[in-house]
This record gives C-alpha cells, sequence and structure tokens, in this order.
C-alpha cells in the first residue's frame, strides 16, 4: 500500500509540473551578464588541407584553396589563403553567404584575429571582433584556440512553451530552432530550417527550477546544458559544456 501511495503521489506531481512549469515564457538574453568562452581546433592532415572543430562539434577537412566544400548541417565552407598570415573562412547555405570570418594571425604565432560577421534574417549584420590565444600547437593556423572576447547576439530569445503533460518546447526565433523535450532521458528529434541533420536533445528534470539536457547530432554528444531559474523566476541561466571545452559558455536571460 506504501509503495502505491508513493507512486500516485509520484504522478501527481509529475502532472502538478507539467501543468505550471515555472520555466514557460519569453526570455531575452542580456549580453553583458553573459559568458562567452569560444574553443576552436586546428589540424594539418595534408599538403594545404585541414580539419576545422568548432565548438566540439565533428571536423570539417577542408582544402585551403578558396572553393566551397562541403560542411556540417548542410552548409559549404570555403578558406581562401589571402596571406601567409591571413585566411577569409565563408560559409554558405543553400547558396546564400551567411557567415564570413577574417583570420589574422599575429608575428609570434599566439594570437589570432577573427573578424566574425553573420548575415541575420532581419538583414541585419551581427559582428564579433574574437581574439583567440593559442592553448596548443607552436606556428601557422594549425592548433587549438581559445577566446573569451565573444558576445551574446543582444537580438538572441528563447520562448519556452508546454509540450505535452510532461515536457517542455525550446524555441530560438534567432536560430529558427525547435527542440521538443520530454522529462525521460529520450533523445527527441530537433526541427526547423536551423537544425542540423540528425540532431536531437534529450532531458531531465533535475528539480523544479533546474533541467539538465544533452544534445547530439547522429548519436553523438556535442553539448551538455544545465538550465536554471532564479528563485524569482525573473532570470533564466542557461550554462553549456561543448564537448571537448573545458569552461562552459554562460548565457544569462532576462524575463519579458
Amino acid at each position: 500500500m506504501v509503495i502505491r501511495i508513493a507512486l500516485l503521489l509520484a504522478c501527481m506531481s509529475g502532472t502538478l509540473w507539467a501543468a505550471d512549469y515555472p520555466f514557460v515564457g519569453t526570455w531575452k538574453v542580456n549580453p553583458s551578464k553573459s559568458t562567452l568562452i569560444d574553443q576552436m581546433k586546428v589540424v594539418a592532415v595534408g599538403p594545404n588541407k585541414y580539419a576545422f572543430t568548432f565548438e566540439g562539434t565533428d571536423a570539417e577537412t577542408i582544402v585551403v584553396d578558396g572553393t566551397d566544400q562541403p560542411g556540417l548541417g548542410g552548409t559549404v565552407l570555403s578558406v581562401t589563403a589571402e596571406s601567409p598570415n591571413t585566411w577569409r573562412v565563408v560559409r554558405k547555405r543553400n547558396g546564400q553567404t551567411f557567415i564570413t570570418g577574417t583570420w589574422n594571425l599575429s608575428a609570434d604565432g599566439n594570437t589570432l584575429r577573427d573578424a566574425f560577421r553573420a548575415n541575420q534574417r532581419d538583414g541585419s549584420i551581427f559582428a564579433v571582433d574574437y581574439v583567440y590565444k593559442r592553448i596548443a600547437g607552436t606556428s601557422g593556423f594549425a592548433g587549438t584556440w581559445e577566446s573569451t572576447t565573444g558576445k551574446a547576439n543582444s537580438e538572441m530569445q528563447l520562448e519556452i512553451r508546454p509540450y505535452g503533460e510532461d515536457g517542455l518546447t525550446f524555441l530560438s526565433q534567432l536560430r529558427k530552432l525547435t527542440k521538443n523535450i520530454k522529462f525521460d532521458g529520450k533523445d527527441y528529434p530537433n526541427e526547423g530550417p536551423d537544425a542540423a541533420p540528425g540532431s536531437a536533445s534529450s532531458a531531465r528534470m533535475v528539480s523544479r527550477h533546474v533541467v539538465q539536457m544533452t544534445d547530439k547530432v547522429k548519436g553523438k554528444i556535442v553539448d551538455t546544458r544545465k538550465i536554471t531559474l532564479s528563485p524569482d523566476l525573473k532570470t533564466l541561466t542557461m550554462t553549456v559544456y561543448p564537448l571537448g571545452q573545458v569552461n562552459p559558455n554562460v548565457y544569462v536571460f532576462d524575463r519579458e
């Protein structure tokens, strides 16, 4: 009898949480409170050929000759050596350029500056001038690079809605990405134009104010994230741990 009562209470508790998740609402990023640590790796794999890994994703192997070559998520990537210390990186989707970066290597080879520009759907340009420090490798662009100069896009907005009786929907308007998850630890496919092919997310409710989420691409974990609400329910903090990156990215959102 005691076990049956305990199970009944657990089910009732889950139903109550589903009906009144405090996460539900619209959230706007606060760039001044957010901390972004960006890490990328460049590995020489052949003559003028390199494997690029960005934020824990799978490597993209590209010949540095300025031609469009297959990239991740249905994109194409090109890298042009404009000089021995300057590379231009361009990413396209459906034939349209949406990311460009001009990489400049310092004379001592220990600093890499990236003039990052992203074309947004409203026609505006998101611009960040990253400064990376070498944390592995000895010369040239090959090596592991880390930057603490990134900033969160002030247009970043997160909408959270109930999903069924035991889950939540996370909608990113900026990235056109939707995650429908239930708190059973199972993978649920991501949706939307910006969802990477084969991407999925799973989640568990740690407490009423804490959600633990895991993101995968084709079954491989690319990051884990902890989503926490403040006691007054006015601030949402998303701490993201990309695969292979020691320090997390922290996004702080204010309730709108």
